[in-house]
């Protein structure tokens, strides 16, 4: 058994998400959204090598070698699944595990808005799941691949990288492809799903102007899209697309967002009153004529408004989704005013009030 599946064994005994491993420090576990040390010695950056080795193939160790990182999943002896980094830093090696469920969750399992399954139901256009780092937005996608399996009978491509929840084929095809294994780039992997009779099209993350300019074609010639990008709300989403693309093509992208995009959901992971735990919540939007002329007329700054106003079409801000998950109590209250735009509105939920003036002095 290779030696780091003990490190991996004992994190998920403690229930984390998450196992660090890096030089000059003890191995470190990712509860509940806080990072912890276990009761271990400093690790040595012969004694790191020595362990990632022994999982890595030799096209890995060769990648690795000359000084790249390296994304991959791993499967411990014990059949765990985890998506690894490995990393070079200033005092040698470092290493992430991140645990994937062997079970692929449900949307009702996840407790997320009910307008999730609906756009599961569209036949073509684009569907944004954003947020930061370790939001769940993989998980997310996942329940709604999930959702699409059994519910309908379509030919569902998986570009990720790497290839983190296994979805067995049920009412659908499901084709998941690795970056770096099976295709060389997220590009190339959108330009190959389109030859191959998709109906759905998951794209792991739109990191790149050639990849966003794949996944806006195949949107618009008929095939669902899904994909992630690391922003922090619609209208930062919307923003670095258009950002992102030369200014040439400026008009066709806003022409496109106004009339393919068909929602973005951007989440981050709260901490549940008991601090056992933490939830996802969601800032939604869904595409409407009137969100579609703030983007065609540069007004993006005017879609919170509509946002806020359209709860009737499940549309929702991150503010209003934190309240009303706080009114539930289902998260935090200080957790939540971390994650708050209008900190004001959640003053008085504070129990720790030693909070207050840090955020503050923070956000000046």
């Amino acid at each position: 058994m290779p030696r780091i599946d003990s490190f991996l064994k004992l994190g998920l005994a403690q229930g984390c998400s998450d196992i660090h491993l890096a030089v000059g420090l003890p191995p470190m576990l990712r509860m509940n959204g806080d990072l912890l040390p276990i009761k271990f010695r400093e690790i040595t950056d012969t004694e790191l090598e020595g362990y990632v080795v022994e999982i890595l193939t030799e096209g890995q160790k060769e990648h690795f070698g000359v000084g790249d990182d390296l994304d991959f999943s791993y499967v411990s002896e014990e059949g765990s699944r985890f998506r690894v980094n490995l990393f070079h830093k200033d005092t040698g090696v470092g290493a992430v595990f991140r645990h994937i469920p062997s079970v692929v969750p449900t949307l009702e399992q996840l407790n997320v808005p009910p307008i999730l399954n609906d756009f599961c139901d569209f036949h073509q256009g684009m569907v944004l799941v954003t947020g930061s780092t370790g939001t769940g937005k993989s998980t997310t996608l996942a329940a709604m691949i999930n959702h699409l399996n059994a519910t309908r009978s379509l030919n569902i491509i998986s570009l990720e990288d790497p290839i983190e929840y296994v979805h067995p084929s049920k009412n659908s095809q499901v084709i998941q492809r690795e970056l770096g294994t099976h295709l060389r780039s997220f590009a190339d992997g959108v330009r190959s799903a389109m030859r191959e009779d998709p109906d759905v099209i998951l794209v792991g993350e739109l990191r790149d102007a050639e990849t966003i300019t794949m996944a806006m074609t195949a949107a618009e010639t008929g095939h669902l899209v899904l994909g992630t990008l690391h922003t922090t709300g619609a209208v930062k989403t919307i923003d670095r697309i258009i950002d992102a693309l030369p200014g040439e093509l400026r008009e066709q992208t806003k022409s496109f967002l106004s009339h393919s995009l068909k929602a973005v959901v951007t989440q981050a992971l709260v901490k549940t009153p008991d601090g056992r735990g933490r939830r996802a919540v969601m800032e939604i939007l869904v595409n409407t004529r009137a969100i579609s002329k703030l983007i065609t007329s540069d007004q993006t700054h005017q879609i919170p408004a509509q946002l806020q106003t359209g709860s009737d079409l499940g549309m929702q801000t991150m503010d209003q989704a934190l309240l009303e998950a706080i009114e539930k109590k289902e998260i935090d209250p200080d957790d939540a005013f971390r994650y708050a735009n209008d900190k004001k509105l959640f003053q008085r939920f504070v129990t720790d009030t030693g909070i207050l003036p840090k955020l503050d002095m923070a956000n000046t």
